[in-house]
């Protein structure tokens, strides 16, 4: 048994994500390639020697409750392993928040994901990667994801995950306007209302679009490592409804995209915004235009680089 555990769990973007039907669950049903990033926060779990969890973050805007997903993370483990929760006992999960929040970046969900993995390392229970993304499918559709991390394309709601080769090192150019925040909720309920006439709904043409991304340009460029073409292929079905609604993420955007660099967009339903960069010199020059055309205080940027690692452990003892 270890006391305790240090994981660095990585933000993702979405490089694309359509949008192809409603499921029956009345999730949409989606076609995503996701990509870690280096961006990532420190979670450590210690051991507390009792039938506990606690939530310890001193960012302002993340829960320390039973709402947080990294609670409710150690909550689904303690339900589905009770002989392991009886014999070691419960943990005090400390969030180092580096990433965001409500950016579109999955920032509760790595938190969650990394939860799993630690105390499956703290309990000693051995579980392989397909289990742990299964567990992770029962808190939220990135979860899945964020355990495994590098490059994949996502289908489902997201939760079914197929690796793809993994890119890294490329850079990007990452921006978010502090008190802005988007609903996830709002933004695929908008979409339904206005584009819900286009969705695919039977069997066959749900699996004809998947395969169409699958075998189509971006992971194409993907497989290719192209980063020119990969930044040619960004593309977001939610733009459509949140670009018109949130002018800020709108103009950032094309700040980004007329700043140079390989291409831009806004990552998942925001207000997060990208740039692609061939390198860290071109990334600075993205971020000082940014800045320059945006000198607005509540505009945090920052640099960062694709990871192949989603959940990565640090140390444990």
């Amino acid at each position: 048994m270890m006391d305790s555990c240090s994981l660095l769990a990585s933000a993702k973007i979405n490089l694309y994500l359509e949008i192809i039907g409603d499921r029956p669950d009345g999730y949409h049903e989606l076609v995503m390639v996701m990509q870690s990033i280096a961006l990532a926060d420190l979670v450590e779990l210690k051991a507390i020697g009792m039938d506990a969890f606690r939530v310890r973050c001193s960012h302002p805007l993340v829960p320390t409750d039973s709402s947080n997903l990294a609670y409710r993370a150690a909550q689904l483990m303690a339900d589905e392993f009770p002989e392991a929760f009886s014999r070691w006992g419960g943990a005090e999960i400390t969030i180092d928040k580096r990433i965001p929040v409500a950016a579109g970046l999955a920032g509760g969900s790595t938190n969650a994901a990394a939860v799993l993995v630690g105390l499956d390392l703290m309990w000693n229970l051995g579980l392989t990667l397909p289990q742990l993304q299964e567990l992770g499918a029962k808190l939220g559709s990135d979860v899945p994801f964020c355990i495994g991390g590098g490059t994949a394309l996502a289908t489902g709601r997201g939760e079914k995950i197929s690796p793809l080769s993994n890119l890294d090192r490329s850079y990007l150019v990452l921006g978010k306007f502090r008190s802005l925040q988007v609903s996830t909720p709002w933004a695929y309920k908008t979409f339904r209302q206005e584009f819900g006439h286009q969705y695919v709904s039977d069997a066959a043409g749900l699996e004809e679009r998947r395969q169409r991304v699958h075998s189509g340009p971006m992971v194409s460029a993907i497989l290719h490592h192209d980063d020119r073409q990969i930044g040619q292929r960004l593309y977001n079905d939610l733009e459509r409804v949140v670009l018109p609604a949130y002018p800020q993420v709108a103009q950032l955007r094309e700040v980004f995209r007329s700043a140079g660099g390989l291409g831009g967009m806004m990552s998942g339903s925001g207000p997060s915004v990208f740039a692609l960069a061939e390198s860290e010199l071109e990334a600075t020059k993205i971020r000082d235009a940014a800045r320059s055309a945006i000198p607005d205080p509540d505009l945090d940027l920052w640099i960062t680089q694709f990871t192949t690692t989603g959940i990565q452990v640090v140390s444990n003892k």
